[in-house]
């Protein structure tokens, strides 16, 4: 059971980490709809479940997270502030400069990032290798992959999900970002992947689905890892694009997002529960 007062805090760190993301939506933008999906399972991962920092990033007993659903970085990075791995400034004023390797996808010389992801549906295989070495050398390193639902529709993840069933790899965890977005369309209107928990389980993983948002269900969902002794594990969680900012919330046209100062300053306004959002509901313009 996860204490009240743990969730308080997991609460504030997501809107902290919900407010860097909008900061970093403006002068060249991000991915911002698809970050603020994924910013809950990212808080409660890196708060209060993987054993990941400055102290241990190079040791091979570290638990490792791939983002293979790279577009939400904007979230990951926030997350690295909250942590005190990022310094703030660095986050917004070097965000798609020259001078620095923070932009639109995760890049291995920021310190905290595992692997470059971007071409979706590449890092569950490089999740596999690693959990698969991890497993032979009788490691107890805990191994987390997020994909992206429209990312699904890529063979290289179903295939990664065989050779983890074939192979036993109970050390490794997906964890689906399941916001019913892929890009600017709903996914069930372009290539449908419902019953969606029902094709992880025949393709040979176990299987929970809950809700992406509620830092009780991720802990309980987490704390049961492994789900099976001789399986790998999912975790379908379901999400709102846009989470937290009512006027973006589950817009297909508020996936890549590029705002100009004012309405940053509205959005923020909103993320913190003003009560007028009329700048934000009318004039947003993704460019």
């Amino acid at each position: 059971m996860l204490a009240a007062e743990k969730k308080n805090e997991l609460e504030k760190n997501a809107l902290n980490v919900r407010e860097h993301i909008v900061n970093m939506s403006t002068h060249g933008g991000c991915f911002t709809g698809a970050s603020l999906s994924c910013a809950d399972i990212l808080v409660y991962l890196y708060h209060d479940y993987l054993n990941i920092g400055p102290h241990n990033f190079k040791d091979p007993q570290r638990d490792y997270l791939f983002l293979s659903k790279g577009h939400d970085v904007p979230a990951l990075y926030g997350m690295f502030v909250e942590k005190g791995w990022m310094t703030r400034d660095r986050l917004i004023n070097n965000h798609l400069k020259s001078n620095d390797d923070i932009y639109w996808h995760p890049n291995r010389k920021v310190d905290g990032i595992e692997f470059h992801s971007g071409s979706l549906g590449h890092l569950p295989s490089v999740a596999l290798g690693v959990a698969y070495d991890c497993k032979m050398k009788k490691q107890s390193n805990k191994i987390i992959c997020i994909v992206g639902d429209g990312e699904c529709d890529e063979g290289s993840v179903w295939e990664a999900m065989l050779v983890a069933s074939a192979k036993k790899i109970n050390n490794l965890t997906i964890v689906v970002d399941r916001n019913h977005f892929q890009a600017n369309m709903a996914t069930e209107d372009l290539i449908p992947l419902e019953p969606f928990a029902d094709k992880f389980i025949a393709f040979g993983a176990e299987v929970r689905r809950i809700d992406g948002h509620d830092f009780a269900a991720l802990h309980d969902a987490f704390s049961a890892l492994p789900f099976h002794s001789e399986k790998p594990s999912v975790i379908i969680c379901d999400t709102i694009r846009g989470k937290g900012l009512p006027s973006i919330e589950a817009r297909a046209d508020r996936w890549f997002c590029n705002f100009n100062d004012d309405e940053v300053t509205s959005l923020l306004k909103e993320l913190h529960g003003a009560a007028t959002t009329e700048l934000v509901s009318e004039t947003l313009i993704v460019r």
